[in-house]
Parts: C-alpha cells; sequence; structure tokens
C-alpha cells in the first residue's frame, strides 16, 4: 500500500491539524479517543473554512466527553452550523481513523507519542470511504443536549449586562486550558460563579439557565444550596411587593472577591475540593 507523509508528534492536536488541513468534503471519525474528540472540536472552531465532520463513537465515550461544558458547547455550535454530526455505530470500532476525500489516517498513541498513518492510494481510500460512508447512515444519532455556546453568549449579553457576558467568556475561557485550571466545574456552578460576581438575583440567573437550555431552575436551586454551604457563595435577602424575598447572590469567600475572573474557577474548585474532603 502506497502512503503519504505520516506524522509524528507528542499532540494529538499536530496530527489533528495535519489529517485536517487539506481536507475540503466531508471527513468520517471513526472509532475516535476522548482526545481525539477534543482535538477536533477545537480545531474546527479555531478554522474559518472547516471540513464536514461526521463522528462514528460509542455512546458512553461521547457523553464522557461532553460532560464538559466548553467541549459540549462547543460542539452544540459546530452541530447547529453543519460542521458536525455525531452518530453511534452498532460496534466498537477497529481503529482509530480519520477519512478523507483524499486520504485515510489511522491515529496511534504510545505513551506521550502520537503518530498519523496515511495512505493516499486511491481503491484503498474509496472503498474506505464507501464502507464508513455505509455505516454512518445506518448508525443511531447521538443527541446533544448542552445549548450552544453562542447561543447562550447572546442570551446573556440580552439578558444582563455585557459585563455578565464578559465574566462568563473570562471563565469559560480559563477552563479551557485544562492544565492551568485543574478543575471541573459545570454549567451551572459556572453560570452561579458569574451572577454572584455580578450580584444577581438567585430567580434571574436560574430562570435565563432554563429558558436557555443549560439546568432546570431546580437545578439551579440545588446548586446554589452546595456553594452557599461549601463557603464559594453566600446570599441575601431581597424583599419584593408581593411574594417571599428574593436572593441576592454575593461571592462569599475573600479570595474570590479580590480575585481576578479568569482566575475565579481555580480558586471555587480549590475551595469546593478542600469541602469535599472535610
Amino acid at each position: 500500500m502506497s502512503s503519504g507523509t505520516n506524522v509524528h508528534g507528542t499532540s494529538v492536536e499536530r496530527v489533528i491539524s495535519s489529517a485536517l488541513q487539506p481536507a475540503t468534503g466531508a471527513v468520517y471519525v471513526v472509532g475516535p479517543t476522548p482526545a481525539v474528540v477534543e482535538s477536533l472540536v477545537e480545531f474546527s472552531v479555531d478554522i474559518a473554512e472547516r471540513p464536514s465532520l461526521r463522528l462514528l463513537a460509542d455512546e458512553p465515550l461521547l457523553k464522557g466527553v461532553f460532560e464538559d461544558f466548553p467541549t459540549a458547547s462547543d460542539a452544540a455550535d459546530l452541530i447547529a452550523s453543519g460542521a458536525l454530526e455525531l452518530r453511534v455505530p452498532d460496534g466498537p470500532a477497529e481503529n482509530t481513523l480519520l477519512v478523507t476525500d483524499e486520504s485515510v489516517v489511522a491515529v496511534v498513541t504510545a505513551g506521550d507519542q502520537v503518530v498519523g498513518l496515511r495512505t493516499d492510494k486511491a481503491s484503498f481510500v474509496q472503498s474506505a470511504r464507501a464502507t464508513y460512508a455505509e455505516a454512518f447512515q445506518s448508525a443511531e444519532q447521538f443527541t446533544l443536549r448542552t445549548p450552544a455556546i453562542s447561543a447562550v453568549r447572546e442570551s446573556l449579553e440580552a439578558e444582563f449586562e455585557p459585563t455578565v457576558r464578559a465574566d462568563f467568556d473570562a471563565v469559560l475561557e480559563s477552563l479551557r486550558d485544562r492544565r492551568a485550571a485543574e478543575t471541573d466545574l459545570d454549567e451551572v456552578v459556572i453560570s452561579l460563579l458569574v451572577a454572584a460576581r455580578n450580584e444577581l438575583l438567585l430567580y434571574d440567573i436560574s430562570r435565563w439557565g432554563e429558558d436557555v437550555g443549560i439546568a432546570s431552575k431546580a437545578t439551579f436551586s440545588r446548586t446554589k444550596t452546595e456553594l452557599e454551604e461549601a463557603g464559594v457563595i453566600e446570599t441575601e435577602k431581597v424583599p419584593i411587593d408581593v411574594g417571599r424575598p428574593r436572593l441576592r447572590l454575593r461571592l462569599g469567600d475573600e479570595r474570590l472577591r479580590a480575585s481576578d475572573t479568569a482566575d475565579l474557577a481555580g480558586i471555587a474548585g480549590e475551595i469546593l475540593g478542600r469541602s469535599a474532603a472535610e
């Protein structure tokens, strides 16, 4: 089998970028690892001219990857634009493959080394595309329930002050760098942290979160209680003309109040981790 240029490196991102840069048509991604899915989403978000990605991956793997809100919300944007489709095959894949119009690349990881083994032999590429196109068509669609990040940003800006969206973006960006953040906060915690920094009402942020599709009001209320018990946020009762007082959210720890927005997630993660260990 004739081969093209293989790609050696220390990151999945480099192999993905090299394999997809020349791609123009649909790309079938078969049996990806979590790192491959994350890299594909990150690669596609960052470029203007992106190929159409058609992922065939196990359902538990997709659910695990998309527990991460930054990755899931970016993927939801790609799905909304037609740049990404997710499907679940009948059985496990034998290899992790990227199948473009021009080549087939097998992504192989060994320790901290990653290689993309590439072939551009026309007959093999055509056979692979036909095989996985058929497999993709017969596979069950995977539904991603996370809202698209563009919709979240637009609704934040429409519902609240511009500073709220700016703070949300700053916290989200800090979570994208997993090596720096070393924390795992979900979208409800992120929203409540930003709301507390801007001293919003729990009623307003939970209503917004339910409307945009992040979580129910009950989930926001339950998470608020958990954060309050850990000392991450505190609340103040605000009287209203009719009905029970509403709760204004504030940051509950001095380190959070004194921190830059980009550091909120890291500090909150430390506080929550310490609280869980006690």
